[in-house]
């Protein structure tokens, strides 16, 4: 991925951190964004992205990640450990912790089956289905740059009048 626009701390682009556990979406997205002007930072797995969210010098803008994500070996995701090898959404609210105004898109083959099996709200955050025309990216992360950051909370609670059970689960 040598010929990608990797962020510099002096960059004035907007950074991108694209996470995904296989190499040729991490690398067609990667391409996708860098020749839309975007600095982007690859990533193969959550542990990568959350070191990138916490070591990087310069700001990060986006997070785009996979939902469903394997890890290459057995990894708790415990307070003791860092820099876990969790799910899309689990990274998100994490990455967050670390970053306080990062947007979020999670990506997945299978949208509204992978946000029931983690218990996620379509509401949570904006998503992108794989496959994916390479029109849809661009636009999506220009939109999602634009909104406001999610919060911890809005990532983690039910908004007010939206029951817990059996109301706005992605069936």
């Amino acid at each position: 991925m040598s010929n990608l626009d990797v962020a510099s701390p002096r960059s004035t682009k907007q950074t991108i951190v694209v996470v995904d556990d296989d190499t040729a979406i991490v690398h067609l997205c990667a391409t996708i964004l860098a020749q839309a002007g975007f600095s982007v930072l690859p990533a193969t797995n959550s542990s990568e992205a959350l070191k990138i969210c916490k070591n990087h010098p310069g700001p990060i803008h986006l997070l785009l990640t996979d939902l469903v994500m394997s890890p290459p070996e057995f990894s708790f995701a415990s307070g003791d450990n860092e820099f876990p090898y969790v799910h899309g959404h689990e990274l998100a609210v994490r990455a967050l912790h670390i970053r306080k105004d990062l947007r979020v898109i999670l990506m997945s083959g299978n949208i509204d089956e992978d946000l029931a099996g983690y218990g996620i709200r379509r509401w949570n955050l904006p998503f992108l289905s794989k496959p994916f025309e390479h029109q849809a990216l661009v636009p999506l992360v220009r939109q999602t740059l634009h909104a406001p950051p999610p919060t911890i909370e809005s990532l983690t609670t039910s908004p007010p009048g939206i029951q817990n059970v059996g109301d706005g689960w992605v069936d």
